[in-house]
C-alpha cells in the first residue's frame, strides 16, 4: 500500500461544511476503472490501517434482523458484500499496486464494516464504477452496495435508494502550488477550468464562473496529471479527492474551500425499503459506538486537522 498513514501535511478542517448535518460529497465519482470484481477482504489491509481493533469490536445484526427472503439473506447465503467503489481514491478507496486485494480507505473501511454486520466478517467484493453507471450496476443486481463518494439527489433517488447520509464534502478547487492567480471562485472566471469524474462539477463551474472554459477528463487521476502538467489552470472536485491528491503531490495545494454542500449516501437497490432500514440501523450503530469516528481519523483525518466531525444526521436531506 501507499504509504498514505505516514506523517503528512494537514489541511484545516472545513467545519462549516463537514461537520453541518446538511452537507456531503459533490457528485463526485470515482474512477473510471476496470469492471472487473476485486475481492477485499479485510485481512492483514485492516490492520496495516491500524483498525483491526475496530473490525474486532464491529457490531454483527442479530438473526431476527436478516429477514427472510430478504437482500441482507441473499448476502449472508452468498457469503460476500459486492460493493461498488474505486480502487484510485486515496483515504476514500484506495488499492495496494503490490498486493491488489488490500483496498483501504473511508469509504472501503465502512463497506468492510457493512459486511461484518451481515456476515460477521470483512468480506466484500469490489466491482469499480464509473460515475455514470452506478445506478445501473444496483438496478441491474450487479453490486448490492454503492461506497462511492455518491451524493444524494433526488433525481438520483428516482432511480435507486440511498442510506444516510454518512458524511458530508462539497467542491472546492486546487491549482498548482505556485499558483498565485487564483484564491475565490470568481477567479476561476475566463481560466481553463478542469474537471474529472463529477458531474457535479460540470454543471457547478459555468454557475458561479460563467466564463471558465470547462475540460473534461474521464477519471480523477488524469485530472490531477493535467493539473500537474499545467495543462489547465485549476482543477475542481471534491473537497475530500482534493485533500488526498495535494497531500500526495507537492505541486499542487487547495486554493479553494469547498463552494458546494452536497451530502454522501450509500448506494442501495431500488424499492427496497427493508435493506435501506437495515443499513440506516447499522450505520446509526456505528456512529453511536465511535467506529465511525474511528475509522474516519484513521483515513481523512489523516490529512485534515482536528477531531472527527460530527456524522450528518441519517435521512436529512432530500432523497435520503
Amino acid at each position: 500500500m501507499s504509504d498514505i498513514r505516514l506523517p503528512r501535511r494537514r489541511f484545516p478542517l472545513i467545519t462549516a461544511v463537514l461537520a453541518t448535518a446538511s452537507v456531503a460529497v459533490a457528485a463526485c465519482g470515482s474512477s473510471d476503472s476496470s469492471s472487473d470484481a476485486v475481492p477485499g477482504g479485510g485481512g492483514d489491509d485492516a490492520a496495516a490501517s491500524g483498525l483491526d481493533a475496530v473490525y474486532e469490536d464491529a457490531p454483527v445484526a442479530d438473526e431476527d434482523a436478516i429477514l427472510p427472503e430478504s437482500t441482507m439473506a441473499e448476502i449472508k447465503e452468498r457469503g460476500v458484500l459486492r460493493v461498488a467503489a474505486a480502487l484510485d481514491a486515496p483515504l476514500l478507496s484506495q488499492q495496494d499496486p503490490s498486493s491488489p486485494e488490500d483496498v483501504e480507505g473511508f469509504d472501503i473501511d465502512l463497506a468492510k464494516m457493512l459486511a461484518i454486520y451481515i456476515l460477521g466478517e470483512p468480506n466484500i467484493e469490489i466491482v469499480p464504477p464509473a460515475s455514470e453507471t452506478r445506478e445501473a450496476l444496483l438496478q441491474n443486481g450487479t453490486v448490492d452496495v454503492v461506497f462511492n463518494t455518491y451524493t444524494i439527489t433526488e433525481e438520483r433517488a428516482e432511480q435507486i435508494s440511498f442510506a444516510g447520509p454518512y458524511f458530508t464534502s462539497g467542491l472546492a478547487v486546487a491549482v498548482a502550488a505556485d499558483n498565485e492567480d487564483i484564491s475565490s471562485i470568481e477567479d476561476l472566471d475566463g481560466k481553463n477550468v478542469i474537471v474529472g469524474a463529477s458531474r457535479l462539477a460540470v454543471t457547478a463551474v459555468p454557475e458561479v464562473a460563467p466564463g471558465a472554459e470547462v475540460t473534461s477528463f474521464a477519471t480523477d487521476p488524469q485530472a490531477v496529471q493535467a493539473l500537474v502538467q499545467g495543462r489547465g489552470d485549476a482543477y475542481v472536485q471534491d473537497y475530500t479527492l482534493l485533500l488526498a491528491a495535494a497531500d500526495a503531490n507537492d505541486d499542487i495545494k487547495i486554493a479553494v474551500q469547498p463552494f458546494t454542500e452536497e451530502p454522501y449516501g450509500i448506494g442501495l437497490p431500488p424499492e427496497d425499503p427493508e435493506f435501506k432500514d437495515f443499513v440506516n440501523t447499522w450505520l446509526e450503530e456505528i456512529e453511536d459506538d465511535g467506529s465511525w469516528a474511528e475509522i474516519w481519523e484513521a483515513t481523512l483525518g489523516t490529512v485534515v486537522e482536528g477531531d472527527a466531525p460530527t456524522p450528518p444526521e441519517i435521512g436529512s436531506v432530500p432523497g435520503s
